[in-house]
């Protein structure tokens, strides 16, 4: 057992370890880790132990020393990231309207209406059309240009289009505008021309081809007086001033349904002959017509053509004051008298499916023509009119 009154010894090597460890962590302690390196090594330095050995005491580098720059290491290469366009793409230009001019068979009017608001309320250009409506300087004109391939659309009536038909011109109904009779004869009240038996020798106005060689004799034929036996005044557009200035007996006219109110502004009073009560087979009133020859490359504008006149109708029909308000803005020259009191009536008459096709209506009408001997054989009903719905 060891005397405790005598000190320890501890070997010479055991007191430079203890001295060693002793210096290490004091300078570890003193020196910051970010310090530079002595200029004598960067990784040691000489201290002196308190038994004069000198020993080579290792020195803790700093992060910055023990790494080097990592700018200076090669960089991994970094995939590139889709990104995503923050700018709308450029708008898609849209496909060219197609042009189609429309003309009418005078100027416009109440029977007009499903075109005109075809034409003010976008419908046409919303379906890929650029229409024009023009007006013709003839009510003769329409049908001809149309026949020279000079339009794309004609407005006509029915009787108009059999009697051209007939002459060999490629005429064909391909929609309906007005479904009854527009046409009349009026006469002066209180003259002795009240019915067809006593206008032999009166002077007639007529405005329209059909009605001095198809509606006018077939409207006297029956009750025995010949076309020869009247005095046939052309007066073209200008029905009420040639009615007051030559003193007409009467007027054969399209315009059954405002001419009247016109002529009684003027002093004039009329009454009217329906044909249909005389004889006349009931006909289409207001039709659109087409080239025949040239259908093949145009059937469907055509149908593009009647689809916006369906829409404008079914409009029409569900908002007529509306509809009146739309036209007095955007054809002033509408709003009169006689095509106010026109309106209502006018609407009674238009066809809501443009595009339908009642064929019988076209047979009996020639059959009827042949009867009377103003054709000598019926043109088939399927070369008058067309159904572009039909498959």
């Amino acid at each position: 057992m060891p005397d405790p009154a005598r000190p320890l010894r501890f070997p010479v090597h055991a007191c430079l370890l203890a001295l060693l460890l002793t210096l290490l962590l004091g300078e570890a302690a003193a020196e910051p880790l970010d310090a530079p390196p002595s200029s004598e090594s960067p990784a040691a330095e000489t201290g002196q132990g308190e038994l004069g050995t000198s020993v080579m005491v290792p020195r803790l580098l700093p992060a910055s020393d023990a790494t080097p720059d990592a700018r200076e290491l090669p960089q991994a290469p970094v995939e590139e990231i889709p990104t995503i366009a923050v700018t709308p793409p450029e708008p898609l230009e849209p496909p060219p309207l197609k042009p189609v001019e429309i003309m009418l068979d005078w100027y416009p009017g109440p029977q007009h209406a499903a075109l005109l608001v075809a034409y003010h309320k976008g419908i046409y250009r919303r379906l890929g059309l650029e229409v024009t409506l023009s007006t013709p300087a003839d009510p003769a004109l329409p049908a001809r240009l149309l026949a020279a391939g000079r339009i794309e659309l004609a407005v006509s009536r029915q009787p108009l289009l059999h009697l051209l038909a007939g002459r060999g011109l490629p005429l064909v109904r391909v929609g309906t505008l007005v479904d009854l009779p527009l046409g009349g004869l009026l006469v002066r009240n209180g003259s002795d021309s009240e019915s067809p038996f006593s206008l032999a020798g009166k002077r007639i106005g007529y405005s329209t081809e059909e009605a001095r060689e198809l509606l006018l004799p077939t409207l006297l034929r029956p009750h025995g007086v010949g076309v020869h036996e009247l005095e046939l005044v052309d007066i073209n557009f200008g029905a009420v001033n040639e009615v007051v200035e030559q003193a007409l007996d009467g007027i054969m006219t399209p315009q059954r349904l405002t001419l009247p109110r016109q002529l009684g502004d003027e002093g004039v009073g009329t009454r009217l002959l329906r044909l249909e009560e005389h004889g006349v087979p009931p006909h289409e009133g207001l039709i659109l017509l087409a080239n025949r020859d040239r259908i093949g490359g145009q059937r469907e504008t055509l149908r593009r053509v009647l689809e916006a006149l369906s829409e404008a109708t079914a409009w029409l029909l569900e908002e007529p004051d509306a509809a009146w308000e739309l036209l007095q803005e955007q054809e002033p020259a509408l709003d009169t008298p006689a095509n106010r009191d026109a309106w209502l009536p006018m609407l009674l008459r238009l066809s809501a499916r443009p595009a339908a096709l009642d064929l019988g209506n076209y047979q009996r009408f020639e059959e009827y023509l042949v009867a009377q001997g103003l054709a000598e054989h019926p043109t088939p009903a399927e070369k008058l009119a067309l159904d572009l719905g039909a498959p």
